[in-house]
């Protein structure tokens, strides 16, 4: 949906921001806490849970801030860079005549594109340039909804169920994570039992209701705050599934956001083009106690075109393969603004700050960040022991991401261990069968990396292709199960002419644009054999 008219925005005495919005079916408050987070350098949209308030009655805008303060909510948002919602239905009868409809509305007009201000995304579809208006911003996968009396009610009978709509790129399903329902009159019709249900100050009889649900906390007097570190935050509803936050501490692992602050290189074309230097953004993982033995391997990470570097540690799986297999993972935020020769003045600082070995220092990338890899594969070869771009092959020729064939920067001889894995069913070209430009970019490749085999397959002619897939099979192939989803990763490692196979080329099956766990693991069990 979207709205074409941006809401005017109060700068209120405390710093905070205040907004306001009717939509068809119901009236918005926004408070926008302050926050000592910079969302240009650190994007924690993909972790920030979306606060909603259900009001009872229609709150004025002093009674809301004053609720979202005192409450706690207004620090839980300021953590994390979020936005109090207060929600009130625009319909004769308020909450008793309201349906689903309102909820599905206001996750249509929610999205958590990076490009954001004031609790407000301006939105601009990636692909086709075409701006799609404004809309609430938050993460509609961490809907946590704040509920009391007749709203209480309202969720109780319309919530606590699989509920469709618009998702992150299309339709999709959108139950929220976590409704916490105090003073309900009503019983409540629980047909999920995985929602996270916080039931506060409810008689007896109403919370023998909720006696099956997998996740409840029963509460006499509401604490948000502590209620919210306590059990709310570990929960997101990801693709119709509730999952678990990682607990970094019990984990034994660091988090922390830092930044690097480089200077601009010539070629920036991007936003800061015309300042002398800007900070670059980044999220660190490791485990504690990763530096008591010496210097460690260091994985940087570039996210897709729209995500944040939370959403590629976090569904990818990168925090968690780092975690297994005892390295340093980097997450680069806003990539799309950073040249390669800027991710290289990053990589530098790192080694200032952390004891890396930079005989082992790898790449990778989703979609986007693909292309930032390969521009890593063209530019900086010399720097990487290995590298593992995916879901996105960009064309050779004419390159609208990076340098292209013919360019004299472009690395012509300089070999890099490779895994690259992309979707089978993927609508974008991500594969050489996909498209001709994608089956260039292999031939590239296998031509830097000098495979012993001929990649020289006429695209027009791929229904006759020795592998339906690269058009040539590797050496050696190798099927892997990825026994969460039923998908199997087919690999075709490829020798150089020096005898070693430092070239794994993959495939997803029933996999579109997308990127998982375990393709990711089985990457980095190939590229971290090799040292630069």
């Amino acid at each position: 949906m979207g709205i074409f008219t941006r809401p005017v925005v109060k700068t209120l005495d405390n710093g905070g921001k205040f907004w306001e919005h009717t939509y068809n079916n119901f009236h918005l408050k926004a408070y926008v806490p302050t926050t000592d987070i910079d969302g240009e350098v650190h994007n924690y949209g993909f972790r920030a849970p979306l606060l909603l308030v259900f009001e009872e009655e229609r709150l004025t805008e002093e009674k809301a801030i004053e609720f979202a303060e005192t409450s706690g909510l207004a620090s839980i948002a300021s953590a994390n860079d979020s936005t109090v919602l207060f929600v009130y239905p625009t319909c004769e009868g308020g909450w008793d005549r309201a349906d689903v409809s309102l909820y599905q509305e206001l996750i249509a007009e929610t999205k958590i594109d990076p490009i954001y201000s004031d609790g407000i995304v301006e939105y601009t579809n990636f692909f086709d340039k075409e701006f799609k208006g404004y809309f609430i911003r938050g993460a509609i996968f961490r809907a946590d909804i704040y509920s009391f009396g007749q709203s209480a009610d309202y969720c109780a009978k319309h919530l606590l169920k699989t509920i469709n709509g618009e998702y992150l790129w299309g339709p999709g399903e959108i139950t929220p994570a976590m409704i916490s329902m105090e003073g309900l009159s009503v019983v409540p019709d629980v047909q999920r039992t995985d929602i996270a249900v916080l039931s506060v100050d409810n008689p007896d009889e109403i919370n023998k209701f909720f006696d099956g649900c997998e996740n409840l906390l029963i509460k006499e007097k509401a604490d948000y705050k502590a209620d919210f570190y306590s059990f709310v935050r570990k929960f997101k509803m990801w693709c119709g599934q509730i999952e678990f936050e990682p607990d970094f501490d019990a984990l034994n692992m660091v988090e922390k956001r830092d930044y690097t602050e480089v200077k601009t290189s010539p070629d920036h074309k991007a936003k800061y083009k015309d300042v002398p230097t800007h900070k670059v953004g980044y999220f660190v993982y490791y485990n504690k106690g990763l530096f008591d033995n010496g210097p460690v391997p260091l994985v940087v990470g570039f996210h897709g075109g729209g995500d944040s570097s939370m959403y590629l540690t976090f569904v990818s799986g990168w925090w968690e393969v780092c975690h297994k297999f005892n390295f340093l993972y980097v997450g680069i935020e806003n990539h799309q603004n950073v040249t390669p020769t800027e991710a290289i003045d990053v990589i530098e600082d790192l080694k200032r700050k952390y004891d890396i070995d930079e005989h082992r220092i790898y790449a990778t990338g989703f979609s986007m960040g693909s292309a930032k890899t390969w521009d890593m594969f063209q530019e900086y070869p010399e720097v990487f022991a290995g590298l593992a771009p995916t879901s996105a092959l960009f064309p050779i020729k004419d390159n609208p991401f990076g340098l292209s064939l013919g360019d004299p920067r472009m690395n012509m001889t300089i070999s890099v261990p490779m895994f690259y894995s992309g979707g089978e069913e993927s609508v974008l070209p991500e594969l050489p069968f996909q498209d001709e430009t994608s089956l260039d970019r292999i031939k590239y490749a296998a031509k830097v990396n000098k495979l012993t085999v001929n990649f020289d397959v006429d695209y027009a002619n791929k229904s006759n292709w020795k592998d339906s897939i690269y058009g040539v099979p590797g050496d050696r192939v190798e099927k892997i199960l990825d026994p969460s989803r039923g998908s199997v990763l087919t690999v075709n490692y490829y020798n150089s002419e020096d005898g070693v196979c430092r070239t794994a080329f993959g495939s997803v099956s029933g996999q579109i644009h997308e990127c998982r766990e375990h393709s990711i693991e089985e990457a980095w069990k190939f590229i971290s054999k090799f040292t630069r």
